[in-house]
């Protein structure tokens, strides 16, 4: 047996690739929101020993273990979180994570606000990811619209323009109509159908 078939060094390097995109960004998503839940974790344990040293005066904080992580989010809130980074485009996920960095930064939350505030970033990403992609409908629809009324400009019309010779009934004609019409001055020009 040959030591390639052990190490799988005969698998096609595609193998990375054939993952969904979606599934990338929900993944790398909720790495991050795991990832900050623990920092807000361990923040909050060290404001914790922080008031337990001024309070009592001594440090205790070398004798107590800590478990790896204490606080999870609910499963029905992971899948709510997880249907909201469904709806985040890959090229998108990039600024998702540094906002909701930021605003981790600003705010320093406690441990159960942190999936809040990732709430949150989701919803105004999705919102402008929606905003865009109704701009970019009504460029095309702008352009598409453009085109035609560009091709209508361009069509010589047959019919000749005479302005006081319409079928539109209107109050100053009934008051004319007892008036002797009058001639134009040389100055105007004659319109009249081509029929």
């Amino acid at each position: 047996m040959s030591l390639a078939s052990w190490f799988r060094w005969n698998e096609s390097p595609n193998r990375i690739s054939q993952r969904n995109p979606t599934e990338m960004v929900v993944e790398t998503l909720m790495m991050e929101l795991s990832w900050q839940i623990k920092q807000a974790e361990k923040q909050q344990r060290e404001r914790e020993n922080e008031y337990r040293k001024i309070k009592t005066g001594v440090d205790y904080g070398w004798l107590v273990s800590y478990p790896k992580q204490s606080y999870d989010i609910s499963p029905g809130e992971r899948l709510q979180l997880e249907d909201m980074c469904t709806k985040i485009h890959p090229s998108y996920c990039g600024p998702v994570i540094l906002r909701f960095r930021q605003v981790i930064a600003e705010y320093e939350p406690e441990v159960q606000e942190v999936s809040r505030l990732f709430r949150s970033v989701l919803q105004d990403a999705a919102e402008k990811i929606k905003e865009e992609e109704e701009a970019k409908k009504l460029a095309r629809q702008w352009n598409t619209k453009n085109r035609t009324s560009l091709s209508l400009t361009t069509f010589k019309s047959r019919s000749r323009i005479s302005p006081f010779i319409s079928d539109i009934k209107t109050i100053s004609e009934d008051v004319e109509r007892g008036t002797q019409p009058t001639r134009r001055v040389w100055s105007m020009p004659e319109f009249r159908n081509a029929k």
